[in-house]
């Protein structure tokens, strides 16, 4: 299997050399020009690995190349096989892309061929289950090996408050949903719903959804109808193979947490920082190289995620304007403790943050160290 970079040649000789990479268990040809550093060969190799340039361990003739040294002081000329050799833990994203694409298995018991429904790919609810989901307004069908939404859900129409179809094979999110005008909580998550298949537009009636979980799932993208569910306060869509959230999410005012972990994302809207009401927010796990200064403008945020990400600075209001902020997560970064000290506001939030320790009396964390929050500090 083989991958491509190309790097833009320089002004200088003009000269370029072609280069074998070999990483986890494949070959990645890279174009770069000849007066290019090795450290610039690391950022080339970044999108293509998942691996971060300080994660990364190039040797070439037995040799670890150093990241000033240009690739012609190091004698790399074209055809030339580079290995690569990866920091465990320093990547973004789900991790360093491999030859072959490992599957989470499903967390579920394996069904009985008995207590199998027929091929009809529905369960068959009886009269007392239907009248108590209406009494309680809770339709709890998660763990349930169902493959579609039984249609006796639909008949719970407003008395449905909390639906939960969360650990099955569910492939169809039909427009019937609409008629569930009442729910407020939501949850799909480990199903196996696609973007063609759920149906946005019935979810847009939910106007007193407050909870929405569509975790592990297949989904690519986030519509604009997702702008129409003005009452949510969670959002949960992380492990899909999202690139994107829409600029829509400025209408969920009332957003609390907004967990999009482990997705590829690569860019976030400015409009994020129109969500006032966000008090944490989960990013990490992605393909982020930079954040929208308008994360400053949430003040109400106490935690920020953003591990795993080839992040290298933060947004330049974000310690001054977030005045709540306590956690914040900067694990396998570029982000530098020497950086974070030159940020406006820095000392206020070191002492928060070293206070919410003290007052977990948590063995694991040291009060009295310095900041551990995944900042590198050389």
């Amino acid at each position: 299997m083989e991958l491509g970079a190309m790097a833009t040649t320089s002004e200088g000789n003009g000269k370029s050399v072609d280069i074998s990479v070999k990483f986890a268990g494949k070959s990645i040809r890279v174009t770069a020009p000849c007066d290019s550093t090795v450290k610039d060969l690391k950022s080339l190799l970044q999108p293509l690995t998942n691996v971060l340039p300080r994660g990364q361990k190039l040797i070439f003739k037995g040799k670890v190349l150093a990241d000033e040294m240009t690739l012609a002081a190091s004698e790399i000329n074209n055809g030339a096989k580079v290995m690569l050799m990866a920091s465990q833990g320093l990547y973004q994203g789900d991790g360093p892309i491999l030859l072959e694409a490992r599957t989470r298995p499903r967390e579920r018991s394996t069904p009985n061929a008995k207590n199998l429904v027929d091929e009809k790919k529905r369960v068959s609810v009886d009269k007392s289950r239907l009248e108590r989901w209406k009494a309680t307004g809770v339709i709890a069908l998660s763990d349930c090996n169902l493959k579609a939404i039984p249609d006796e859900v639909w008949s719970c129409e407003t008395s449905a408050r909390v639906l939960d179809l969360s650990n099955n094979s569910i492939k169809h999110v039909p427009s019937q949903v609409s008629c569930l005008s009442s729910t407020q909580k939501l949850l799909l998550n480990v199903n196996e719903i696609s973007d063609a298949s759920i149906s946005w537009d019935g979810l847009a009636f939910l106007k007193r959804l407050t909870v929405l979980s569509l975790s592990h799932n297949l989904l690519t993208t986030l519509p604009s109808a997702l702008g129409s569910l003005t009452s949510l306060k969670q959002l949960h869509v992380t492990h899909n193979k999202l690139t994107s959230i829409p600029d829509e999410i400025r209408f969920l005012t009332q957003l609390e947490v907004l967990k999009v972990s482990n997705n590829r994302i690569s860019i976030l809207p400015s409009t994020l920082g129109e969500c006032s009401s966000l008090t944490e927010v989960d990013l990490s796990s992605n393909l982020l190289s930079e954040l929208p200064e308008t994360l400053g403008c949430l003040h109400n945020l106490k935690a920020l995620h953003i591990s795993h990400n080839g992040l290298r600075s933060l947004p330049t209001t974000l310690f001054k304007m977030c005045i709540q902020l306590s956690t914040l997560d900067l694990h396998h970064t570029e982000i530098t403790i020497d950086l974070l000290r030159q940020y406006e506001g820095w000392e206020a939030f070191d002492e928060r943050r070293r206070s919410k320790h003290q007052k977990q009396l948590d063995f694991r964390v040291m009060s009295q160290a310095e900041f551990d929050e995944g900042a590198d500090k050389h």
